[in-house]
């Protein structure tokens, strides 16, 4: 599958006023089409389409090259679309999605990645999720950090919480607004399944005052 359709239908509907405010609000890191969400999804459709979508092995070529260009709607576009491979994941799809964590790193994409692909993977592959989250832990790299306290923000009670606490404890303890903040975010949305679990764990936890806030938001 060729990149240049989509670049081309990104730069068709191109708005430079709305690409400047987009840049700003990820503080200049990013260049944009200034393509919003509901207008890029709606270009997004064709694509896929089940009947469009081509091999995994081809996906994941194209997924590369988006993820090489400047403007972020196309990483965007890129790991929705990664996304409608799930049911076909490999083991070696961890390196992928580590060096999509890796690579252009904000939060828009990583939180992304961290709750759907990574998320998608360690469901399928249950057997991977601590080794591969106590590398993560032991990096210096806060978003790989990051990426191993949210992938399970969808699993509700399939919440593995012994994963759940050594992650928070293996990332506490910094000023790192991004650890504290997915710290709390992890609780908070863990509180809807298990309000007693989190309420506990707070209470015993040493935390920063902005994962308290984030994770008792709903207690």
């Amino acid at each position: 599958m060729e990149i240049s359709p989509i670049l081309e239908k990104f730069k068709s509907v191109s708005n430079e006023e709305i690409a400047l405010q987009q840049k700003a609000y990820m503080k200049n890191l990013f260049s944009f089409f200034g393509v919003k969400s509901p207008q890029r999804k709606e270009i997004q459709k064709f694509y896929f389409k089940k009947e469009n979508l081509p091999s995994k092995e081809e996906a994941k070529k194209l997924v590369s090259e988006l993820w090489k260009q400047p403007e972020r709607e196309c990483q965007y576009f890129a790991q929705e679309y990664y996304l409608k491979f799930k049911k076909d994941f490999s083991e070696d799809d961890i390196l992928f999605f580590e060096e999509l964590v890796l690579t252009k790193s904000w939060w828009d994409t990583v939180d992304f990645i961290a709750a759907n692909l990574v998320g998608s993977y360690f469901l399928k592959f249950p057997e991977k999720r601590k080794e591969i989250t106590s590398k993560w832990l032991a990096s210096e790299n806060i978003w790989l950090k990051r990426t191993a306290i949210l992938f399970q923000l969808k699993y509700r009670e399939k919440t593995d919480t012994e994963l759940l606490e050594n992650a928070i404890h293996l990332s506490n303890g910094t000023k790192e607004f991004f650890l504290n903040k997915a710290i709390g975010w992890a609780l908070r949305n863990y509180s809807k399944t298990n309000p007693i679990w989190v309420k506990e764990f707070i209470e015993k936890t040493e935390l920063s005052n902005l994962s308290v806030k984030e994770g008792s938001k709903y207690l």
